[in-house]
């Protein structure tokens, strides 16, 4: 029997240059948190009044396996108000298991930041619509999100809060 070579692009343990090439991937994508909530309903359905829809987004991120396996958690909240009632409340806690290695801490932040939570929205979407769809009312459709215009604007407030709290006091 002859032995074969591994093919020339493939990943070799015994190479450590395929040991410290950049990692990203997805293992699982999964709603890890649901509430819907039609506090006046039946009644709720009886009124013609256009209700005002406010949405809301959260991402965070949390380590699993240190340097290798982090949860992203892209967070939805839909509030549908008419006068002073609450017609309706989603929130939606969409997340994901994504395998990533060999990152500097920028770019590690931006790919939780912008990334991970670009993958999850669309799935988000679709849980949001579908589920304020089932709870008898016309589904709401996200807009598209330009998660690098918010993971900038944090960053910009972090840069401006850490030079606030750098600045010296003023001595009178």
């Amino acid at each position: 029997m002859s032995q074969q070579a591994p093919a020339p692009n493939a990943p070799n343990a015994q190479n450590p240059a395929d040991m410290t090439q950049p990692i990203f991937s997805i293992e699982k994508i999964y709603v890890k948190d649901m509430s819907l909530e039609v506090p006046a309903a039946p009644k709720i359905f009886l009124q013609n009044e256009q209700p005002q829809v406010e949405v809301n987004v959260h991402t965070g991120a949390n380590v699993v396996e240190q340097g290798a396996l982090y949860e992203v958690v892209l967070t939805i909240t839909v509030t549908a108000k008419a006068k002073d009632h609450t017609v309706f409340l989603v929130e939606v806690a969409q997340a994901g298991l994504f395998h990533i290695r060999n990152l500097p801490p920028q770019d590690l932040d931006a790919v939780l930041g912008i990334l991970c939570p670009t993958n999850l929205l669309p799935y988000a979407r679709e849980a949001v619509s579908s589920t304020i769809g089932r709870a008898g009312f016309p589904p709401v459709v996200l807009h598209h999100m330009d998660f690098n215009q918010v993971f900038q604007q944090a960053a910009q407030q972090r840069a401006a809060q850490a030079q606030a709290g750098a600045a010296p006091a003023k001595v009178n």
